[in-house]
């Protein structure tokens, strides 16, 4: 009898049990968020899907890996894993416009492990960094005017020094050596060649590794770029207290550079080691984005100014007129700058075909909902300009280099971003924009430029160079 109960209740108690495991399951599942769609790649978020973006970068598609995943996910919001992070990639301008509309809200600044690590972010530096938020007011083109002179006359000293004796010459190099060299000066007043030297071969490494898998490992380019900025913030941090010390004996008050007006406000507010940790990490961030991201910038608008002659042509008349209208010795100035509507608008145009920047980085800090799927907290959040720049729906005829696009009202809001958007827009913007502006006023009156290999490859790093450093023959300008 005990017997056959036993047989009777087993299968009972196995269905009951199944039946509660169903019930769980499918529980579970009715109520587990709706992630975006795509996939993390292998191993789970180690390596991810990083080799395939690194991939497409270096052969110049970095734009495939994203219209790629919208086509097959999800045209507004797909997944991935990069640089071993989950990733939601927002796409198109409503995600662009969802993103920077949801600062502090959402999603809060967020930077790479392998970018904090090799700039020696202080730990707590994305929340106590909102103290030096002044940048921003240094940066403005009211602040950068009485800068201009001083990027004239070093940009015409670079191509007097570094261009002029030669016949043919390598662009993107000697761009990096001349924005690098302004840098120097206006954010350290550092004028001395040998100092300058000592302090640009460290970025070389820095520069390779800065975004990248960050495994710190002998050999890597992590690795070589954490002993780097190492090196780098050790130098800046000299500097810093060199500079705090000549502030407190009153001799370095003459001096406008950028590191003196940051000092003399964080002294204001007692600013301690803490502080000198945060700007030397903000001045050495400053560094690599006016070294890589702007010379790559001028790099490419001589490429296509190579290309295109009746660009180049009607540059020439813009900067001839300028030019004519000051005096030999007079130096460009603010109401000079406002005059080159043409060529800032062939600048936009290069920045939307070869942009600097490739998007921008968040981190998620309270779960949401966008089109559709649940982005968990602790997840990050990528907007990217290859969602936009490219897309027929915003820019008609997308590889047609066509300055006049950017004429008028000019394109639609949020599908044109070369400096982010946002409360955090790129704080360098209008430095970039001048630099670049009284570079070109320069090299057009002097050059006329002729590509050496007219189809010299793209790879894509921190930003677009060319494989070979745009090589250019230099001819004198048909004034």
């Amino acid at each position: 009898m005990e017997y056959l109960s036993a047989s009777f209740l087993l299968p009972l108690v196995i269905l009951c049990v199944s039946l509660t495991l169903v019930f769980r399951n499918y529980s579970y599942r009715s109520i587990s968020p709706k992630l975006p769609l795509g996939r993390k790649g292998w191993p789970i978020n180690i390596i991810g899907e990083t080799m395939d973006y690194a991939m497409a970068s270096k052969s110049g598609n970095p734009d495939k890996f994203i219209t790629d995943r919208m086509s097959k996910y999800s045209s507004d919001v797909f997944r991935t894993s990069l640089l071993g992070e989950n990733f939601a990639v927002f796409c198109g301008p409503s995600g662009n416009k969802f993103l920077f509309s949801s600062e502090n809200k959402y999603v809060s600044a967020w930077w790479p492990r392998s970018l904090r690590e090799t700039l020696h972010f202080p730990s707590d530096y994305s929340r106590k960094g909102e103290r030096l938020d002044f940048l921003h007011e240094f940066l403005k083109p009211e602040a950068l005017q009485d800068y201009i002179p001083i990027m004239d006359s070093m940009a015409k000293e670079h191509l007097h020094a570094n261009w002029s004796p030669y016949k043919e010459v390598k662009v993107f190099p000697l761009s990096k050596k001349h924005t690098f060299g302004l840098a120097c000066r206006l954010f350290l007043n550092i004028e001395d060649p040998e100092h300058v030297t000592t302090l640009e071969n460290p970025f070389n490494l820095l520069a390779e590794g800065i975004i990248s898998l960050p495994l710190n490992l002998p050999g890597t380019a992590f690795n070589r770029a954490v002993k780097a900025g190492k090196v780098i913030h050790e130098k800046v941090l000299a500097i810093i207290r060199q500079r705090k010390m000549e502030l407190l004996e009153n001799k370095g008050s003459a001096q406008v550079d950028l590191l003196n007006r940051m000092l003399l406000v964080t002294d204001e507010k007692g600013g301690g080691i803490e502080e000198e940790k945060e700007i030397a990490a903000r001045i050495t961030g400053l560094f690599i984005a006016s070294r890589d991201t702007t010379s790559s910038a001028i790099t490419f608008v001589l490429n296509y100014l190579a290309e295109f002659p009746h660009v180049y042509d009607e540059i020439l008349k813009e900067q001839m007129r300028i030019a004519k209208s000051k005096g030999s010795d007079e130096l460009l100035n603010w109401d000079h700058i406002r005059k080159m509507k043409y060529s800032w608008n062939v600048v936009r145009e290069t920045m939307r075909l070869t942009p600097p920047c490739q998007g921008a980085f968040r981190e998620v800090t309270a779960d949401f909902t966008y089109a559709g799927f649940t982005i968990p907290k602790g997840w990050k959040t990528f907007s990217t300009v290859h969602s936009t720049h490219k897309n027929p729906k915003y820019f008609p005829d997308p590889e047609k280099f066509d300055p006049t696009r950017f004429e008028g009202k000019g394109p639609e809001p949020y599908t044109y971003l070369p400096f982010g958007g946002g409360p955090r827009m790129c704080s360098g913007k209008e430095y970039a924009r001048l630099q670049i502006l009284t570079f070109m006023h320069n090299a057009v009156i002097k050059f006329k430029f002729k590509k050496v290999n007219p189809s010299e490859k793209i790879t894509y790093g921190l930003a677009p160079i060319p494989k070979n450093g745009l090589p250019v023959r230099l001819d004198p300008p048909e004034c």
